[in-house]
């Protein structure tokens, strides 16, 4: 008797020493790891020319444009207006502003002198500021110079290169702590509401805080260390997928061990139990999305390159976290973490499927009675709304446009195309042989769209030669960050190309974001299919089949449809949006295809596992049945989330948010629980061809 009692304290003792040793490791990587949540922001790189492949024209005028001119500065364009026009005290106080500040907290020594408008209304300076610093404190510095003591009636603004980024660098402020209060907040509220318990919600979002923590320390470490490309958008989506992801897997896992809570009187049976069943389909899920995002890998953009890897690791940490950490502290818990509902195990009672999923199995039924109707219905509704996916308009927005509210440098540029050549201050920059000089000056001037071609003078006053090569400036008449102004660099790029002998290669900040948009186009058409195929790959391994994958992703990419049509209605006619950006639609496919297959998996890999046993058509109504919930929660948790990101003021993030979050929505509010469903009931078994499994009786 007393060998047995000793041999069982010591396997009792085991069993919770290895949860306390997880939970003690997390609180480790959390401590160590939480910190650099906030310190992303200082390894950030948010200007366009660093996303820009070395093969792009814009970046190979970047790098030859250094031999001409400082290239490691950016201007910062000071532009005053008074109706009544600008007095000599006006002029006297913007010089003696800037004059305080220059040399400075990264402002050049040298400006540029004061140029009035021909209106007389206006006045401009452009004032350097090192782009190798921090930008955005050189520019407050100057806009507080500015502001302090200014005259009565005159207006000021800082805008240019140097203002725009800026007022990104503030929007992405509130990536730290805003986004991360919203999404925090919103998904403890749901949680509540689903599982009814104080306690449980915090030890999900305590998991996915911890998973955010490794996450952080990782990006950040290969940030700093250049391996990969950081900015504020990656940074909030990490964001936003991690507790997202970490909310789902933590979901499939909890509801299965409350499922198994009812039937088992031990705790950790029950959840040796329950992880089991739940490991492969989150590491499914969790594969498949790492899969799908790292196919931006295959990007020429930087910015979409480096997003790989960081939402790869997001989701990779967020499954450690709720495959180790929160079953650890479920087991120790035990039912306490479902207080005031504990569920209580009865192994004698015989609980069917339908007694704790009553509104599921109602559906359940009603699928069986009329499984044409519901699939048919549900496809044809998707069809309706991908019918609209022709007026999504993402060619690209104005740089001043990327903003949600009214910034100051969006202000400045209104002044700035109010009383002078909009394109002043940001140039075209030309690099051509220095024998071409003249056919290209001339051939430049004739573009429409140019207003002014000057050489860039070396200290004699004539044209600087650089290994014989001149440079040429080009003004703009249309303001530099316009779409106006991309059309004025074709048409200037075609002119000067058509030059003999000039080798002419046309850059500057408008040819950067016209460079940038058309690199983004061809990573939309070249990894949109190739995600297609890795995620259907995945699904035939997976499903050990052809034709359900084929299918799945085939209502999947429908659904992707039909979410972009709805998404041009509402951007086009109840937001007012001036279009997208074109890595819009890549990124929302994406995120929509790998995390809409979460619920693919989520559903099928339970239909698999019931159908060995009771045959595919039951065991598809058993799976709706007992998954129903779960998914319909998740994909509400993962809307939620990504609708924080909303409180970014930028354009792109709120329509990455309004698309992800309408998608996730549609994917398991109709796609999962009514058109697959009903669509696999219909097929029946041949529905896993060309598998030979020994499959339960139809």
């Amino acid at each position: 008797m007393s060998d047995t009692s000793t041999t069982r304290r010591p396997v009792s003792r085991l069993r919770w020493i290895l949860p306390a040793l997880l939970v003690i490791g997390w609180l480790a990587v959390g401590s160590v790891g939480g910190p650099f949540a906030g310190k992303l922001g200082d390894v950030q790189a948010n200007d366009n020319t660093s996303f820009l492949p070395a093969s792009a024209e814009a970046t190979e005028v970047s790098q030859l444009e250094g031999a001409f001119v400082d290239s490691s500065e950016i201007p910062a364009i000071v532009v005053v207006e008074r109706s009544s026009g600008v007095t000599p005290a006006d002029t006297a106080f913007v010089n003696a502003a800037v004059d305080r500040v220059a040399g400075t907290d990264g402002i050049s020594e040298t400006t540029s002198p004061a140029i009035r408008s021909d209106d007389g209304q206006a006045l401009q300076m452009v004032v350097p500021v090192d782009s190798s610093g921090e930008v955005a404190d050189s520019v407050e510095v100057l806009r507080d110079q500015l502001a302090n003591n200014a005259p009565e009636g005159l207006t000021i603004y800082v805008t240019g290169p140097a203002g725009s980024a800026a007022d990104l660098t503030s929007a992405f402020g509130g990536i730290d702590g805003l986004l991360l209060l919203v999404a925090g907040a919103v998904v403890i509220l749901i949680l509540i509401v689903v599982y009814r318990s104080p306690i449980l919600p915090f030890v999900v979002i305590i998991s996915a805080v911890f998973a955010l923590g490794l996450a952080s320390g990782l990006v950040y470490l290969l940030a700093k260390n250049d391996i990969i490309t950081l900015n504020g958008q990656s940074q909030g989506i990490l964001f936003i997928l991690v507790f997202g992801a970490a909310t789902d897997y933590a979901l499939l896992l909890v509801s299965r061990y409350r499922e198994e809570l009812s039937t088992t009187v031990d705790r950790y049976s029950a959840m040796r139990v329950a992880w089991r069943a739940t490991l492969e389909p989150v590491a499914a899920s969790a594969g498949t999305v790492i899969a799908g995002v790292l196919c931006l890998l295959l990007s020429d953009l930087n910015s979409n390159r480096g997003l790989g890897p960081v939402a790869a690791i997001g989701i990779a940490a967020s499954f450690l976290a709720s495959m180790t950490f929160l079953p650890a502290v479920l087991t120790l818990l035990g039912r306490s973490a479902f207080w005031p509902r504990r569920p209580q195990a009865d192994p004698d009672r015989e609980h069917t499927v339908e007694e704790g999923h009553r509104i599921w199995a109602s559906l359940a039924d009603r699928i069986r009675a009329h499984p044409r109707r519901f699939w048919v219905a549900s496809s044809l509704l998707l069809v309706l709304c991908a019918l609209l996916v022709p007026q999504f308009r993402a060619d690209g927005v104005a740089q001043s446009d990327t903003f949600l509210l009214t910034v100051d440098s969006q202000r400045g540029q209104d002044v700035l195309a109010a009383h002078f050549d909009a394109g002043d201050g940001s140039p075209a920059m030309i690099i051509a042989d220095s024998g071409a000089l003249q056919p290209v000056q001339q051939a430049a001037s004739g573009v429409d769209g140019v207003a002014e071609v000057t050489p860039v003078a070396g200290p004699d006053g004539a044209p600087k030669t650089v290994d014989g090569r001149v440079a040429l400036r080009a003004t703009l008449t249309d303001p530099a960050d316009s779409l106006a102004a991309e059309d004025t660099i074709e048409r200037l790029r075609g002119a000067v190309r058509g030059v003999d002998g000039a080798d002419a290669l046309v850059g500057g900040p408008t040819a950067v974001d016209l460079d940038t948009k058309t690199t983004a186009i061809h990573d939309r058409n070249l990894i949109i299919p190739v995600v297609s195929l890795v995620v259907l790959v995945i699904l035939c391994l997976l499903l050990r089949s052809i034709l359900a994958p084929i299918l799945l992703m085939a209502t999947v990419i429908l659904s992707f449809a039909a979410t972009l049509g709805v998404s041009s209605v509402v951007f086009n006619h109840i937001l007012g949006f001036p279009g997208a950006d074109p890595v819009v639609p890549l990124f929302a496919f994406v995120f929509l295809v790998a995390l809409g297959i979460d619920y693919n998996i989520f559903l099928m890999t339970r239909v698999r596992e019931e159908a060995l046993e009771i045959g595919t058509r039951t065991g598809v109504l058993r799976g709706l049945t007992v998954t129903g919930g779960v998914i319909t929660s998740a994909g509400v948790v993962l809307a939620a989330t990504f609708s924080a990101l909303a409180v970014i003021p930028l354009i792109f993030l709120a329509q990455i948010a309004f698309i992800v979050a309408f998608g996730v929505l549609l994917d398991a509010l109709l796609v999962r629980t009514l058109l697959v469903p009903a669509l696999v009931y219909d097929i029946g078994r041949p529905v896993w061809w060309p598998s030979r499994l020994r499959l339960g009786k139809e």
